[in-house]
């Protein structure tokens, strides 16, 4: 039976930070477009990416979400602090 390539994380579990998942997302990217892995390593890589686009996608999901809130408090507070410069 034939050993995985060590170097071939097969994490469930999310990464510490978005910071972190892109740098493994890259490095996925990287090997996979080497050509130079076996179908279960391809595959195994993939199914990572998948992993870690998707947390990508749902951290800057919940960024945009943060700075919509945070934009709209901003204008309420411009808002009723206007004053009549007349």
């Amino acid at each position: 039976m034939r050993k995985k390539s060590p170097t071939i994380k097969e994490q469930t579990e999310p990464p510490e930070n978005f910071e972190m998942a892109t740098i493994e997302l890259e490095q996925i990217v990287a090997r996979l477009e080497t050509g130079q892995l076996s179908l279960e390593d391809a595959l195994s890589a993939y199914k990572r990416g998948v992993e870690l686009l998707q947390y990508c996608q749902n951290v800057l999901k919940d960024s945009q979400q943060q700075i919509k809130i945070l934009e709209v408090d901003m204008l309420k507070n411009f808002s009723s602090s206007e004053c009549d410069v007349s």
